[in-house]
């Protein structure tokens, strides 16, 4: 039995999940779940959402304890969904350790959506919130130019390795921005704050947030505690940006209301 590979399978897998939007508690039943297959008598891990830690010891081996840094994390859920198929394909016999390392591998040097399509996608969620917010078709193609325009900055931050906190805020000034422009100088958008509300909804932490409520449910304290500031900061950042940009247009405006 190869329980170096088993361990650095493990650890890939946690890293994979936790890097792409997985649950603290999820990243820890993954590890469990691999390193159990080698029936040693000690195996422990301990996830935060910046790292994992893990320890596989036994009588007949030396300890093995290992560190991992997870510095940069992004939403990537199809990534989890494929890792978390290798690990119970593995677990259930249908893979053999090697295979599945490969195959994590694999999964982990899997490019990102492409920028087009994240672009495109980002502009039609950010349209289609408004009109579920009750805006009309102006408003959705307010909002969409928004969320495009969103897209374009986070793909620019991201090769800059700008912090995402300068993002949010940079993301609401946008916001506010671009809907004062076409509701009130460019008069195509008509209804100022659902385009504001809807073209938002693509920066707000919801993944963030549920899985702080998750992992504090299921006792992950640390994680849910930590999980949940970041979203709140995340949300502070958002709404800083917006309100800065009303703020300025209301006095440069001389007072009158947006």
């Amino acid at each position: 039995m190869n329980y170096k590979l088993i361990f650095k399978s493990a650890i890939l897998s946690g890293e994979i999940m936790l890097r792409n939007g997985a649950e603290t508690y999820r990243v820890e039943d993954t590890i469990n779940r691999i390193l159990k297959t080698t029936n040693f008598q000690v195996i422990e891990s301990f996830v935060t959402p910046t790292g994992i830690f893990a320890t596989l010891d036994d009588p007949t081996i030396e300890m093995i304890t290992y560190v991992k840094r997870v510095n940069k994390r992004t939403i990537h859920l199809s990534k989890v969904e494929l890792t978390n198929d290798i690990s119970r394909k593995y677990c259930t016999n249908q893979l053999t350790i090697e295979e599945a390392y490969e195959k994590l591998l694999e999964v982990k040097s899997k490019p990102a959506y492409s920028n087009m399509l994240t672009i495109i996608a980002t502009g039609l969620a950010a349209g289609f919130f408004t009109t579920v917010f009750s805006g009309n078709l102006k408003d959705f193609i307010v909002s969409s130019f928004i969320g495009a325009n969103l897209a374009i900055i986070d793909i620019l931050f991201k090769k800059l390795n700008i912090y995402k906190f300068f993002y949010d805020i940079v993301g609401g000034c946008l916001i506010a921005l671009i809907a004062i422009l076409f509701t009130k100088f460019i008069p195509l958008g008509t209804n100022f704050d659902l385009i504001i509300i809807g073209s938002i909804m693509p920066l707000v932490p919801g993944v963030a947030f549920t899985n702080a409520i998750r992992d504090t449910i299921e006792g992950n304290l640390l994680s849910g505690i930590s999980r949940g500031v970041e979203a709140l900061i995340v949300a502070a950042s958002i709404a800083t940006g917006v309100g800065v940009v009303l703020k300025l247009y209301y006095l440069l405006s001389g007072g009158i209301a947006i």
